[in-house]
């Protein structure tokens, strides 16, 4: 199985920055480490181009992003400092998602991306640490070369991706599900194709028969030919900015049921890691490894599914 990495391309934060940086490279081990054993190949992804970028994303805000000519306030509702820096991590982020949506269905069945899932940024913004909306970014590419007529976003991330929302607003070809915390960000929450709002501490039972109800009401609507899954470590028990309460096996669990439908309705899957804001950055790259390793036996199990 593919996984693109890019976390050798840093965001330079100034110190003591909410956003857990460290995570990427600290996942990239973990992977390098039990990729022999997985079957897992690990490559650095090409930037999205302005072509890619501008499917999603107006073209003055994408000017405006790769000049460094945003004014203040978009940059803080993004909430990084800009830099070329951060612009090109965010090209080699989209770029990520995109080529495992494309691995995908070119064949592989499944990739992922040990970044991405950036999905607060939309047409002519960011906003919530997201410059570019890889998800959106990654669709629109493969409609564009003819690889899929359809793609459904299923996000998992314990926030709405309201990015999604309004850059799949009117199109019926890119469905967007997003399942969160009712009582978190964005305050103003555009809507999705299909939204489920979690209330305040929603624990393993509860959000998992939550995601066994509607996901397969979002496949039947989407009648995609491939998914983008968002797979958020911030719904976990005790992360700083989600309110959920969900456990390090329920999260797995949620991974196996996502990726067991999809097997079951033969759909191509590309997997990107999205948020995760525990105290503890070990817990988030647990949970995202976690979420890799069962990818990669996803992969095994597509591979078995063949005939000979």
């Amino acid at each position: 199985m593919r996984a693109y990495y890019c976390h050798h391309f840093v965001l330079p934060l100034p110190d003591g920055h909410s956003f857990p940086m460290a995570k990427y490279a600290r996942l990239h081990e973990r992977v390098v480490a039990m990729a022999p054993a997985l079957g897992i190949t690990l490559h650095e992804p090409p930037p999205a181009s302005d072509e890619d970028l501008s499917r999603a994303h107006d073209p003055a805000y994408l000017r405006a992003m790769s000049e460094g000519s945003a004014d203040a306030a978009l940059m803080r509702r993004i909430g990084f400092p800009w830099s070329a820096a951060m612009v090109e991590r965010s090209r080699r982020s989209s770029g990520g998602t995109l080529m495992a949506l494309r691995d995908a269905l070119e064949g592989e069945g499944i990739a992922v991306n040990l970044a991405g899932g950036t999905h607060h940024a939309g047409p002519a913004r960011g906003g919530g640490y997201c410059v570019f909306n890889d998800a959106a970014v990654a669709a629109r590419h493969v409609q564009a070369r003819g690889l899929a007529r359809r793609v459904l976003v299923v996000d998992l991330d314990v926030h709405q991706g309201d990015g999604t929302a309004l850059i799949a607003a009117g199109d019926e070809t890119l469905f967007t599900f997003s399942m969160h915390s009712a009582r978190n960000y964005p305050a103003v929450k555009p809507a999705s194709d299909l939204d489920v709002a979690l209330p305040d501490g929603t624990g393993d039972d509860a959000y998992l028969d939550a995601l066994a109800t509607h996901l397969p009401q979002a496949i039947a609507r989407a009648r995609a030919d491939a998914v983008v899954y968002l797979a958020g470590a911030d719904p976990f028990v005790g992360d700083r900015l989600g309110h959920l309460a969900l456990s390090k096996p329920g999260l797995a669990e949620r991974d196996r049921q996502v990726m067991a439908a999809c097997r079951r309705h033969g759909l191509p899957l590309a997997v990107c890691m999205a948020g995760g804001y525990a105290p503890d950055v070990d817990d988030i790259v647990d949970i995202h490894a976690a979420t890799v390793q069962r990818a990669a036996r996803h992969h095994r199990d597509l591979a078995a599914d063949r005939p000979a």
